[in-house]
């Protein structure tokens, strides 16, 4: 059973593919998400990453990953080596998702193992993964990846690749019911 990485450009439709799938989950879902949460006055946005289970989401310096515009970025690393590595603790009882992976915590080293760690390991893991940054070794160490599987997500192809994934994700359910 290999992990899933959905791949794509911003605005490509991964993070609703990626929630659809989250929809058909009937176990415990562990991980992490991260979004723009604001949008400030000086065009930075300010990136936060929240545990998937957090339906508040309140954005706070404790979670606040990172502030970027198109060609400025400030990354808050110790966030990613503090909250991010224990949202990544495994638990075999669930799936472990990861939304979005990118260029952001590519010099994070505890992050980074964790992340790489969870995809060597037999939880299932669903992750978004940023597109382009080719060369990052990261990001290319994730899509390479042998136990997972990369699809390449675009609005036009969102449904059929939710087809396609969504036998994936009854496995897992049967499996990890059992």
């Amino acid at each position: 059973m290999k992990h899933i990485l959905i791949c794509g450009k911003r605005n490509s439709g991964k993070t609703e593919l990626f929630e659809r799938l989250l929809k058909a989950c009937r176990m415990p879902v562990y991980g992490f998400q991260s979004c723009i949460t604001a949008t400030r006055e000086d065009g930075f946005h300010e990136i936060h990453m929240f545990a998937i289970e957090d339906r508040e989401r309140r954005p706070t310096e404790e979670n606040l990953i990172g502030i970027c515009n198109r060609s400025e970025r400030t990354v808050n690393l110790p966030v990613f080596e503090t909250l991010g590595v224990s949202l990544l603790e495994a638990k075999p009882d669930g799936i472990l998702v990861m939304d979005e992976l990118g260029f952001m915590e590519a010099e994070a080293p505890a992050f980074v193992d964790a992340v790489l760690r969870r995809l060597d390991g037999d939880i299932p893991v669903l992750a978004t993964v940023r597109a382009g940054d080719l060369g990052s070794d990261f990001l290319d160490r994730v899509r390479m990846h042998p136990k997972a599987a990369l699809y390449t997500v675009s609005p036009e192809k969102a449904d059929a690749l939710y087809e396609e994934l969504l036998p994936v994700i009854e496995e897992w359910n049967e499996v990890l019911q059992c």
